[in-house]
């Protein structure tokens, strides 16, 4: 392997020349306490950290950087830690998904503007782990992911509680007077103890996955809990590891392939996870020019069995999971159906990676010769009512709603479905479908996670948890249920759903992959032509840019202007 020599170093352009600028950049870095052994001969390496103090998911990452920092100056690298903004997914309004681009653009930006050689990105919260990717895919540089880790399990009265899953099991009985209100506090109390994301398969767990799986981290590292000391000493091998990279000039290019691509889908798809991977693997693989659509994951869905045991489709968490082996020991289990030839940045293929690796907890982990299902867990859907797609966590369904045909209660925007839903006059059975307009990319804005679309009070009252609910909104990976999402074109630029009006019967058959909406195409077309669409919700700020630039759902709801590979100049330095 031909290694680059100091010269190469792209960070040479501002250190490296004798003239004027080189001057300033180098007396500037003195004025900092920094000595010029410190830098010189050395890789320059942007440690790209998204910790605030509202970002739960993030409260360690402070800690983390440092170690990070101590990985890279033992590898002779020179760290420079750069902060980033942090999308706090229970915080953020409308939802980080707004404000996931603008990030993948601050992250490519800065490596782009500052002398780095290459960089290490910190994430986990749900946006962020996608959004750090794509930005790095696009500058191209030698990259490596830290994943956050999930907190350790919730508590109440001695039942382990997983984030999210428990939050809506639980709202649903207080709703119906099963619990109290003192046990819902308590429940509040206990079901986010530690730093870390969702220790359930929410978006969090399952882009950390995929991100191993794609070949982006060090093998093992996306299941270690948080508060573990391993996930310190992960950080650690990280910093070390980015500082050989840029030596060995190994870029996201050399690592993110069609062939990571599809072990990555393939690794949502066996842990049961969530369907916000959808979106965000195609729209990383986009950045390099990588040919993924929706057919893709769903060819892939159909060969790959399910086999982690993990809430909201099973029984247990992400801590289970880790001790069970983590993704490497599931991975053992997938090898004819994984490209082991492909190359991670441990240097290693992913072959040799998880060469070792074995499951350690039968019921967390199946074996594939005994797997939860033969399927995967995500379900591409098409037809009238989404000829563009739509998607469904089938593992997370009830199963006698996988075939089912119902009339359609409607309602025109969330606020419409907050202020009727639990109206005692509202017309409908458990039979029914409910069907939410303008929570799309446009409509929402951002495509919030609205798509877990509430069951009606007097429906709850009746013993029933589950029913078919469709809308072009994303759904929390920590959600279940027979939710319909992502239904693409959005009902806010007249997709087929902005012409459903109640009453009108649908059809849902997820092993047909079939959605239709059973109204005549001259009555659709009548509702067509009468259909009025809606006023623009921005004119000024980011708002506005977003309105301008975002991309249906089929196409990962990327800015236009930050799609494909071509080229940006690099910066002159005058």
């Amino acid at each position: 392997m031909v290694r680059k020599r100091y010269e190469d170093l792209r960070s040479y352009r501002w250190y490296g020349a004798d003239d004027l600028r080189s001057f300033g950049h180098r007396s500037r870095t003195l004025q900092m306490g920094y000595d010029r052994a410190d830098w010189t001969g050395k890789p320059v390496i942007a440690v790209i950290n998204t910790w605030s103090e509202i970002n739960p998911c993030h409260t360690h990452f402070k800690d983390r950087a440092e170690e990070v920092k101590r990985g890279v100056w033992q590898a002779g690298g020179f760290p420079v830690e750069l902060p980033a903004i942090s999308l706090s997914e229970p915080f953020q309004k409308p939802t980080t998904m707004m404000y996931r681009n603008l990030l993948a653009l601050e992250v490519e930006e800065l490596m782009r503007s500052y002398p780095c050689d290459g960089a290490v990105l910190m994430g986990g919260c749900d946006k962020t782990t996608p959004a750090l990717l794509m930005g790095a895919a696009s500058m191209n540089l030698p990259s490596i992911f830290v994943p956050a880790g999930p907190m350790l399990r919730g508590n109440w009265r001695g039942k382990s509680l997983g984030s999210g899953s428990d939050t809506w099991k639980y709202w649903a009985e207080l709703q119906v007077g099963n619990i109290t209100r003192k046990d819902w506090e308590e429940i509040e109390d206990g079901i986010a103890r530690t730093p870390g994301t969702c220790m359930t398969m929410g978006t969090a767990a399952t882009m950390m996955s995929s991100v191993e799986g794609l070949g982006m981290s060090l093998p093992g590292s996306s299941a270690i809990p948080a508060a573990d000391s391993n996930h310190s000493r992960m950080a650690s091998q990280s910093g070390r590891r980015i500082v050989e990279m840029v030596w060995e000039d190994q870029k996201p290019s050399d690592v993110m392939t069609e062939k990571a691509f599809e072990n990555a889908i393939t690794t949502v798809m066996a842990l049961g996870g969530s369907t916000n991977a959808v979106i965000h693997l195609m729209v990383m693989a986009g950045r390099l020019g990588v040919p993924i659509d929706l057919d893709r994951f769903d060819a892939l869905s159909r060969k790959t069995p399910w086999l982690a045991d993990i809430r909201p489709s099973g029984r247990f968490l992400m801590e289970d999971f880790y001790y069970a082996g983590g993704l490497p020991a599931m991975l053992s289990q997938l090898k004819e159906q994984l490209h082991l030839d492909a190359v991670t940045v441990s240097g290693k293929t992913l072959g040799e990676d998880i060469e070792r690796a074995d499951v350690h907890n039968e019921e967390v982990i199946r074996r594939s010769s005994n797997p939860l299902s033969k399927e995967g867990g995500l379900v591409v859907l098409r037809g009238n009512l989404a000829p563009d797609g739509a998607v469904i966590k089938q593992t997370a369904c009830d199963p006698k709603l996988l075939k089912h045909r119902g009339p359609a209660v409607v309602f025109a925007d969330y606020n419409d479905m907050q202020a009727r839903l639990n109206d005692p006059d509202l017309d409908v059975t458990a039979e029914s479908v409910i069907v939410l307009k303008h929570a799309g990319p446009q409509g929402g804005p951002g495509m919030p996670e609205w798509g877990m679309l509430p069951i009606p009070k007097k429906i709850l009252q009746q013993g029933v948890r589950d029913m078919v609910r469709i809308s072009d909104a994303r759904m929390s990976g920590t959600s279940y249920g027979t939710c319909v999402l992502h239904v693409a074109p959005e009902s806010w630029v007249g997709g087929p759903l902005a012409l459903v009006q109640d009453g009108d019967m649908i059809e849902l058959d997820v092993h047909g992959r079939r959605l239709h909406l059973d109204v005549s195409d001259a009555e659709l077309d009548a509702r067509r032509a009468a259909w009025v669409p809606p006023a623009r919700k921005f004119e000024r700020g980011f708002g506005a840019i977003y309105a301008d630039h975002i991309t249906q759902a089929d196409k990962g709801c990327d800015f236009d202007v930050l799609m494909g590979t071509k080229a940006t100049a690099e910066p002159e330095i005058h």
